[in-house]
């Protein structure tokens, strides 16, 4: 559905390729399973399991070079992480919902329990690829391999997985990760864990090493801001301004935080992540 996205090619596994949406060969679940609600990120309304009126027999959008201009501005920033080619290709054998009607209700409830363990897939792996959390890379390991086989079942046990506990075991794992990645930035740490940030000025901040964790930063001016071994997970970027913001080595960044703000060719991307189309050149 995002600008960057549709035209993702898998890569190598240090790449994450297999973790990046394919959307040649999903059958459009982003497009069908979400419900939306008329808003600035969408100018309908649309249910559940409701395929957008936009989709086209062939599972394309038939705006999507004008997602934003016609007011779908929430496709745009929206990351399935791989889960639906996954869902579309392995879990279900290629069997699109359209001609097999019949697996349509099992596929949309599989999608999103799919999307979730494979952003915490992402996570792991990105983890896992920071020196400093060598000493916990075993616990990793272990994790991302149990999760990855669970990925690979059957709709039924898919279905039933508890995704919460998961994450919850995954999210102890990666605040390890994280606090020994920060430990080595001199400069004093700062804990800004949830924090209402909505519109901070924070042009030129030094935020080296800051635990930023679902942090609030809507909107916020953070231009030429140093992020390095930043903690970003979960942190709303929604219209936050980026323009020469360093987040080269900024840990647990993803695509869709990228795509929700605002940027140039002057910000310092981390290797793994792409420059949102609609940026600033």
């Amino acid at each position: 559905m995002s600008d960057n996205h549709a035209h993702a090619q898998p890569a190598s596994g240090a790449d994450r390729g297999d973790l990046r949406a394919d959307c040649a060969n999903c059958f459009a679940l982003c497009c069908v399973v979400p419900a939306f609600s008329a808003s600035t990120d969408f100018p309908i309304d649309k249910n559940a399991g409701q395929a957008c009126p936009n989709l086209q027999p062939d599972f394309r959008c038939g705006i999507h070079a004008h997602l934003r201009q016609r007011g779908f501005r929430g496709c745009t920033v929206y990351d399935c992480f791989g889960a639906g080619q996954k869902v579309s290709q392995v879990t279900f054998g290629g069997n699109d919902w359209r001609s097999a009607p019949r697996t349509a209700r099992q596929m949309f409830e599989v999608f999103p329990v799919m999307r979730d363990l494979h952003e915490l897939l992402w996570y792991l792996t990105e983890a896992l690829a920071l020196p400093q959390s060598r000493p916990i890379s075993g616990e990793l390991g272990r994790t991302l391999e149990e999760i990855d086989l669970l990925t690979r079942e059957n709709p039924g046990v898919l279905a039933k997985t508890d995704v919460a506990a998961l994450r919850r075991d995954v999210n102890v794992l990666l605040l390890r990760a994280s606090e020994l990645a920060r430990a080595g930035i001199r400069n004093k740490r700062k804990d800004r864990r949830g924090a209402d940030l909505i519109g901070a000025k924070l042009k030129g901040a030094d935020l080296r090493g800051a635990n930023l964790r679902g942090a609030y930063l809507i909107g916020a001016d953070l231009r030429q801001a140093d992020l390095t071994m930043a903690d970003l997970t979960g942190a709303d970027l929604r219209g936050a301004d980026l323009r020469g913001t360093d987040l080269a080595e900024s840990i647990f960044l993803i695509q869709s935080q990228l795509d929700a703000a605002k940027g140039d060719a002057g910000t310092k991307l981390p290797p793994a992540l792409t420059r949102p189309a609609h940026w600033s050149a």
